[in-house]
């Protein structure tokens, strides 16, 4: 198993330690344990199945934020070609949370847009934790009208758990930096594929994750709030994360149930740490199969084709998302009020139950089958 392994992780930790005793053992003594080791690797393959097959919300939330799992640089070193990370906002500075420019997959130049977190305490104070300060958010901004006026598309890697928090930043103009780059990205006539590749946090994911494709890793998350965040306002104790991390419903097959991400990316058994080359590979498949569907799209003569036929399916597409449902039967119908003295000349409007159970506040959908639709 891969160093810096997570508490759920440790039977099989245990397990493999004590398959290496029994291999070295067999080995100093000439013993033959062959049918013992098949029974503890069988044993091992079955309890990873078990643990990786059934994971929690909270368990996903410490795979997503693995000190190992690749971050968006490693994805551009090996996804991409002919890098070239350009530097400021033109305002205040650079922000080194958010390495962007310019690269190509494939045949095509892209605009890439990142979050970057850091290996070791130096580098994540250097990259303030992925956590990106309005510079960094008008630095993408400025790189995607630099897209736009050179035609090429825009591809965002999201890793952070939230933009800066800090007072600096506010003063700085947060909220109207991330609000520049969501208006931008709902109306750049260029294709625009997300993937969020880790941490999904808050306004300071949302800012570079509005396109036309969203993909999402398998033990990703996406919520408007951290866990411990949620547990503090809810219960006045981060201690209880791992219960707001459920009730969140912060998994990526959450969000795919949700219509907010268009694809799911398989990890590797364990994590995408496990096997770097192999998700990364995933990805790049990925990014050209979804880039080429948008890119046909925009050469495509039929009525829903052309640029403008690609901005009215992005506007319809997040038109969608923020639907929620109310759980129990529909409260009985009742007259409206008397039109023009006329009592019934209005037809019974009928009155929505109230909401009853625990709905997804977070996402805007009900865990129930839905007995009312409303925006």
């Amino acid at each position: 198993m891969e160093s810096h392994p997570l508490d759920f992780e440790k039977p099989i930790l245990e397990l493999q330690r004590r398959l290496q005793d029994l291999k070295s053992h067999s080995d100093q003594h000439d013993l033959d344990f062959d049918t013992e080791v098949e029974a503890m690797e069988n044993k091992i393959r079955e309890t990873r199945r078990q643990i990786y097959d059934n994971l929690t919300a909270w368990q996903r939330v410490q795979l997503a934020r693995h000190i190992k799992r690749p971050f968006a640089l490693d994805y551009i070193a090996r996804c991409f070609t002919d890098w070239v990370e350009l530097h400021g906002d033109r305002f205040f500075g650079d922000d080194k949370a958010m390495p962007s420019g310019l690269a190509k997959l494939g045949p095509h130049r892209c605009v890439v847009v990142t979050h970057q977190k850091g290996r070791d305490t130096k580098e994540n104070v250097m990259r303030n934790f992925g956590c990106a300060h309005p510079e960094g958010y008008r630095k993408a901004l400025r790189l995607m009208r630099h897209a736009e006026k050179f035609g090429f598309p825009v591809i965002t890697f999201i890793d952070t758990p939230g933009a800066n928090p800090g007072l600096q930043s506010e003063e700085r103009g947060m909220a109207f930096a991330i609000a520049d780059d969501l208006l931008a990205m709902l109306t750049l006539r260029v294709p625009v594929i997300a993937v969020v590749i880790g941490e999904g946090g808050s306004g300071g994911a949302l800012a570079i994750g509005v396109g036309d494709r969203i993909l999402m890793l398998e033990n990703a998350i996406y919520s408007v709030a951290s866990p411990e965040s949620a547990a503090a306002i809810l219960w006045r104790t981060a201690a209880n994360a791992p219960q707001a991390a459920t009730a969140m419903r912060i998994r990526a097959q959450d969000a795919a149930e949700f219509g907010i991400v268009d694809r799911l990316i398989t990890e590797p058994e364990g994590g995408a740490q496990t096997d770097v080359p192999a998700i990364v590979e995933q990805v790049r498949q990925a990014l050209q199969e979804e880039l080429a569907a948008l890119e046909a799209q925009v050469r495509s003569k039929r009525k829903d084709g052309g640029i403008e036929g690609l901005l009215a399916a992005r506007r319809a597409k997040y038109m969608r998302i923020g639907v929620f449902r109310e759980t129990g039967a529909p409260a009985k119908a009742r007259p409206s009020k008397p039109t023009n003295g006329h009592a019934g000349a209005a037809a019974a409007a009928p009155a929505r139950a109230p909401a009853r159970g625990a709905a997804s506040a977070v996402n805007g959908a009900a865990e129930a089958p839905a007995t009312h639709d409303q925006a």
